[in-house]
């Protein structure tokens, strides 16, 4: 029989907040993280809407000479890092042994915006002017390596470059090392910091992006609704502490939920598009669904990617349709709040999901006024939607086709979380 794994730690930096239970009351009570970007910011001037993350002060998990040209994406995932290791009261090397600790944080887009600086300053100042520390700042497996550096993990390491599938992917890859004897616990998850000007201006360029909502950026996204005209760029992190469910029985630890079931795809389609049919994600949903042991009819909630484009969501949802026929499980996305913070979404989205089960309460995916028909199903609007959640799935999907479900359900163990979070009514 497959070691089962246990979600025991959370750790967030989003555009909503850091703390597990602030983010999802906020998701419940419609508390948007979505503005448009104040003057001073890169992008002033340059986008009407942006679900921009608190700044993380270097020092707060680092001393102030290592933090030298260490790219935002990185102190994210230390943060977030450090946060989820502290809610699951482990400390490596005295509560697990360090070479059975993995660490798999991945990202999107990696070190963009150092790059960007250290090129200008080459181009305007010369060679001298750029930073030694700028590779060991930037680079995507950075995350990882400090993280590990931090808290001496001496196990499994590794990032998993899958762009918005990226986050989602580093979960399933730590339930894949738990099942394969490789580690008993795992540090896994993804970051994203895209918001700066030349990432900004390829997605404006592309059309990607929602337009035309300057008057009120907190109603730009809009997953599955007739309105949706594009996604919001976003940036965050989420990190999730991962470990055998025995492992964490024989320590005394609480979880959230367990980690069930994976299941990775390609589309072989398009470097930017879905299938239209939604395939790809419909095999991801069926068999991670499968590699749990369950059914679709044990399914009661889909954490949807919905970034809000056109094409996206309505493939997403024929996907759904596909698996689960006119008895859709209950559906809600959570990028109307945060929009899409890319490499880190759908590690944040897993541990929403996470929080979801733990609480037997579903968020509403909000500006979602007037569903699309091609998007019909069982949408969660308006208010948040009381449980009992058996078990869910969280969906990612990325350019180049990547596809990511991860099956999460009521937790394994003996030691259950008791105070799990308590979303304040509905506006």
């Amino acid at each position: 029989m497959r070691p089962a794994a246990a979600i025991t730690g959370i750790g967030l930096v989003t555009p909503l907040g850091r703390k597990p239970a602030e983010v999802f009351d906020a998701l419940c009570v419609g508390r948007s993280g979505v503005v448009t970007p104040p003057e001073g910011h890169p992008l002033a001037g340059l986008l009407d809407a942006a679900g921009i993350a608190p700044d993380i002060d270097p020092t707060e998990v680092m001393d102030a000479k290592s933090a030298k040209a260490v790219d935002r994406f990185v102190l994210q995932a230390m943060a977030a890092a450090d946060d989820a290791l502290a809610d699951a009261r482990i400390t490596v090397g005295t509560d697990v042994d360090p070479e059975r600790v993995a660490v798999v944080v991945s990202t999107g887009g990696a070190g963009l915006e150092t790059y960007e600086h250290f090129a200008a300053q080459r181009r305007e100042r010369g060679r001298a002017k750029v930073s030694p520390y700028l590779l060991p700042g930037m680079l995507a497996n950075m995350a990882a390596a400090r993280i590990a550096i931090k808290h001496g993990i001496r196990g499994h390491s590794a990032c998993i470059a899958t762009a918005c599938a990226a986050g989602a992917q580093s979960i399933a890859e730590a339930l894949r090392l738990i099942r394969g004897g490789e580690a008993d616990v795992v540090v896994c998850g993804g970051s994203d910091t895209a918001l700066h000007p030349t990432v900004a201006s390829a997605f404006a360029n592309a059309w990607a992006l929602a337009r035309g909502w300057g008057a009120d950026p907190t109603a730009a996204s809009r997953p599955f609704d007739k309105r949706r005209n594009g996604f919001v760029l976003g940036e965050g992190a989420g990190i999730l502490v991962v470990e055998r469910a025995d492992f964490a029985d024989a320590r005394g630890a609480l979880s959230y939920a367990s980690l069930l079931g994976w299941a990775v795809s390609t589309d072989a389609h398009h470097p930017t598009t879905p299938r239209p049919d939604g395939s790809g994600a419909a095999s991801v949903m069926r068999r991670a669904t499968a590699d749990a042991g369950l059914t679709p009819s044990d399914v009661d909630y889909i954490n949807a990617h919905g970034t809000s484009t056109p094409l996206g969501d309505a493939a997403e949802a024929a996907a759904v349709r596909t698996v689960f026929g006119d008895d859709s499980p209950a559906v809600s996305s959570i990028k109307a709040l945060t929009g899409h913070m890319l490499g880190g979404s759908g590690a944040v989205e897993a541990a929403v999901t996470a929080l979801s089960v733990a609480g037997s309460v579903l968020p509403p995916t909000h500006n979602l006024d007037d569903p699309d028909p091609e998007c019909a199903l069982d949408h969660v609007r308006g208010a948040p939607r009381p449980g009992p959640v058996r078990a869910a799935l969280s969906n990612s999907f990325a350019f180049g086709g990547h596809n990511v479900s991860l099956l999460i359900g009521h937790p394994g163990t003996r030691l259950t979380r008791t105070a799990t979070p308590s979303p304040a009514p509905a506006r």
